[in-house]
């Protein structure tokens, strides 16, 4: 090695391309998004296969096969209830086992433009585990808000018909995503449930 700084840059060699490929999978990570995005975090990640952006960030997607089942328990009540052996894989559904959530207290909102009011007890469903239901209690506050203001803009249509109930409850869910994201960057949830719904 020599003295001069120069010599010294030229004498290392070169990487050429590395820096430029991780600079291409973060615009199309940033650009592309869905499945390009997914699989360029994959790329980067290494080996195992293409990951998804929420499996990059810590968030587990939960096979069915690992689902904790309710009621079963183990000894002989859990043999007696399943006969001593699992229950059978079905041969549809979902590939992902859902983790639900029943939030405390029911919601109660005006409708828009009505003198009527609903009141709804909700619950949510995710594919990933028990992280997402965490940052759900950890935000309950400004997710009871976003979803009160979601109520809020709700018309009679939407709460006499059940198609109107479908569209209101994947607003709600859109409303807890967006939430989940500001707050800690991901949203995780699938799905919204009424355990209840009153119109008066």
């Amino acid at each position: 090695m020599s003295d001069d700084p120069e010599t010294e840059v030229a004498e290392k060699p070169k990487k050429k391309g590395k820096g430029k490929l991780i600079l291409m999978l973060l615009v199309l990570v940033v650009a592309g998004g869905g499945a390009g995005g997914a699989y360029a975090l994959g790329f980067i990640g290494g080996g195992g296969g293409a990951k998804t952006a929420a499996e990059v960030a810590g968030y587990k997607l939960v096979p069915k096969s690992e689902q904790k089942r309710g009621g079963g328990g183990e000894g002989k009540e859990g043999e007696a209830k399943s006969g001593g052996k699992a229950p059978p894989a079905g041969s549809g559904g979902d590939q992902y086992a859902s983790n639900y959530y029943p939030l405390d207290k029911d919601f109660t909102s005006n409708l828009q433009d009505s003198v009527h009011y609903v009141q709804v007890g909700i619950a949510v469903s995710t594919p990933y585990d028990d992280t997402v239901i965490e940052n759900l209690k950890t935000n309950e506050i400004a997710v009871r808000s976003a979803i009160l203001m979601a109520l809020g803009d709700a018309t009679e249509d939407e709460v006499f018909t059940s198609d109107g109930k479908k569209r209101l409850a994947a607003r709600l869910t859109a409303a807890i995503n967006a939430t989940l994201k500001q707050k800690e960057g991901f949203g995780g949830i699938s799905n919204t449930y009424f355990t209840n719904f009153v119109v008066q």
